[in-house]
């Protein structure tokens, strides 16, 4: 599943965007405070924080494939929440009973293989267990990227990036409602959704997050000068073009 190295500290520093976006998902859930409940792809646990305030009757298990991310929740959220470093793709919770729902907020455009992963998703909850995500959809940061690959074309990035494969998974609404269904949930709504966003330290929310990918691809003493050619090309303000992918989904 791993796509990049996370930092969880700074990705915690910089993710208020992604954290308003996360909590608009969230409204979504009804919840009566007792559910079972899976927070996939919990990063450094600030929805996870939300949902463990909601659930005063409940139980939220938050897992995330990086180390780092996990630490991070753990110093966020103290020794008693259940986070578990994990990969969704090999989705293993031993609980007691099936979940009543789960959450995930900008994980899934990091897994390439979504048939695998809404299968997996099902095996663990209850027959009518609903799954509420977000994630990047069919079109997300086309502009940003679009220039941020203008940029990598040059030398000396270009040399860096011979043999690279994008690790997104931007898919369709229509893809995906497909594959919910050949998984097992006998509902699903997905939709686009445009959410640009202005994020108040472009250089280390795109460095950190959006361009993360890039930016690791190169040697350290490149780095800096990349992310100052793309903001340069990317004018003022920074806008990130996000193009989300909402799923709202029941488990048959």
């Amino acid at each position: 599943m791993a796509a990049r190295d996370w930092d969880g500290a700074d990705y915690d520093r910089v993710s208020g965007v992604m954290e308003a976006l996360g909590l608009e998902v969230l409204e979504r859930l009804e919840l009566r405070g007792d559910e079972l409940l899976l927070d996939a792809g919990c990063g450094s646990g600030r929805i996870t924080q939300e949902l463990i305030e909601r659930l005063a009757r409940g139980h939220v298990v938050a897992v995330d494939e990086s180390r780092s991310m996990v630490a991070a929740a753990r110093r966020r959220l103290g020794a008693e929440a259940d986070i578990r470093q994990m990969d969704l793709l090999e989705l293993d919770l031993q609980l007691e009973r099936p979940l009543d729902a789960i959450l995930s907020t900008a994980t899934f455009h990091w897994i390439a293989d979504h048939d695998r992963l809404f299968h997996k998703l099902r095996s663990v909850l209850a027959p009518g267990g609903r799954l509420v995500a977000q994630c990047g959809g069919e079109g997300n940061i086309s502009i940003l990227r679009a220039t941020a690959n203008q940029v990598r074309a040059r030398p000396p990035y270009a040399a860096h990036f011979r043999d690279w494969t994008p690790p997104w998974n931007y898919a369709s609404a229509e893809l995906t409602r497909e594959r919910l269904l050949a998984a097992g949930f006998a509902q699903a709504d997905c939709w686009l959704q445009p959410a640009p966003r202005r994020p108040e330290e472009p250089h280390e929310f795109l460095a950190t997050i959006v361009l993360g990918p890039h930016v690791q691809q190169l040697p350290e003493e490149l780095r800096e000068p990349y992310m100052d050619d793309v903001l340069a090309a990317l004018g003022e303000p920074v806008v990130v073009d996000y193009v989300r992918l909402n799923i709202d989904a029941r488990a048959a």
